[in-house]
């Protein structure tokens, strides 16, 4: 039986008193379950306090077999941040926005410190999914095309350091593609010539949205599967439509992250969950404790 906890972001705190709540208890440095494993949905580092010790806590867990997890789109930056070329010389000339988040995970460690360098080459061994059979893993998107790339890209236990430089180098390849899809999601882009306004007043450029569904017919509302905003009820035209993967219902349950769901709902569909609960914003974590059941029961929720 199975613990699927939502993104930590460095809340350790939180972290250890959602696990005491589900009965887990410490012994020789990790944290266990006598019947159950916990399984971590990525995104364990960035944003919050105790960034560094978070990491200690999750692998030790891992290592101990008490847990599981997986890559998210914050470990896959903080491998492709601290890249080198052949020059010895960072493949990255200009972190855009998505980089600078790292910086409070860079700063826990002392400057010159191995660690770090330790705990990423930790991270290339995680799993980008998990399939147990009767439920599933990803941090942001299930996607069959985009798994079948994935399983090619681990050799000797681990993804080599070449292929995130292809990853991020070349976005436009097999592997850049499953890989950010995985961890990233399906985002609606708009054309340039194309404005549409939020709830908040403002006009994004692209957003999250609903890859589980078949959004053909639907407003950009109903496909929109953003937290912070709310998109406008104007059918999305045909001629923009992403490409998404719609979740079959006769298919296991599937967990996932990323999406920031500081108010919910958490359960989207009778198998399809999403357990991050924002604990930047809420400071509160989320777990779903999964014994079994075909269907996703509320009452199997965990938040604290």
């Amino acid at each position: 039986m199975y613990d699927i906890i939502g993104d930590v972001h460095g809340y350790k705190a939180q972290l250890k008193k959602l696990l005491l709540e589900m009965g887990y208890q410490k012994a020789n440095g990790s944290y266990s379950h006598p019947t159950r494993k916990a399984i971590f949905v990525g995104d364990f580092i960035n944003r919050g306090p105790e960034i560094r010790k978070t990491i200690r806590m999750v692998r030790a867990m891992v290592e101990n077999g008490h847990a599981y997890a997986v890559l998210g789109n914050h470990e896959l930056n903080a491998i492709i941040y601290h890249l080198k070329d052949k020059q010895g010389k960072s493949i990255i000339s200009k972190p855009s926005k998505y980089f600078l988040s790292l910086f409070k995970t860079i700063n826990e460690y002392s400057l010159g410190s191995k660690e770090l360098d330790e705990q990423l080459k930790w991270m290339r061994t995680l799993p980008l999914y998990l399939d147990l059979g009767e439920i599933r893993v990803v941090h942001a998107c299930w996607s069959d095309e985009a798994i079948k790339v994935a399983d090619s890209l681990y050799e000797d236990g681990r993804i080599r350091k070449r292929v995130f430089r292809k990853v991020y180098k070349k976005s436009s390849s097999e592997e850049a593609k499953s890989v950010w899809q995985l961890t990233k999601g399906v985002n609606l882009k708009l054309p340039s010539d194309l404005r549409v306004m939020s709830n908040k007043g403002v006009s994004p450029r692209s957003f999250r949205i609903r890859w589980w569904d078949n959004l053909e017919g639907m407003t950009f509302k109903e496909a929109s599967f953003e937290s912070k905003y709310s998109m406008p009820s104007y059918t999305i035209p045909s001629e923009i439509v992403p490409g998404t993967f719609p979740y079959p219902d006769d298919a296991p349950i599937v967990f996932f992250g990323h999406y920031c769901r500081g108010a919910g709902p958490y359960i989207i569909k009778h198998n399809v969950c999403c357990v991050d609960s924002c604990v930047a914003g809420t400071k509160s974590l989320l777990a779903y404790r999964w014994s079994g059941e075909k269907e996703l029961d509320m009452n199997h929720l965990v938040k604290i």
